[in-house]
């Protein structure tokens, strides 16, 4: 378990934003890690996908690595943001993009409604 507490350290360390979801960012295999997906390049922000379906260990290690009981599950910067429900309520209020451009990531501001 230590290796997969290490490798998921280094995904979330080495990548400026990182999503663990089911599936990949070209073909999620899950609502919610669509929706995430959706929202990020709406956003037009880069970012790693890793398709936590691939690995068992990955999929538990991310659980205990946050904390957080599902996937997906977004990092910053190194820092746990949240899953589906916390991104979308996030990025509906205009506090995603703020908190993506407050930790140095270019994105697109939505317009203002």
């Amino acid at each position: 378990m230590a290796d997969v507490q290490e490798q998921i350290k280094q995904e979330v360390t080495g990548n400026d934003v990182v999503l663990f979801m089911k599936g990949t960012p070209q073909f999620p295999q899950c609502g919610f890690s669509g929706q995430v997906v959706q929202i990020l390049d709406y956003l037009g922000v880069p970012f790693k996908g890793v398709n936590v379906l691939e690995d068992d260990g990955i999929r538990q290690g991310i659980k205990d690595y946050a904390n957080w009981p599902t996937i997906p599950q977004l990092y910053v910067k190194g820092e746990f943001v949240g899953g589906c429900d916390i991104i979308r309520e996030m990025f509906q209020a205009g506090e995603l993009a703020t908190h993506l451009s407050e930790n140095g990531i270019v994105c697109q501001q939505p317009a203002k409604g």
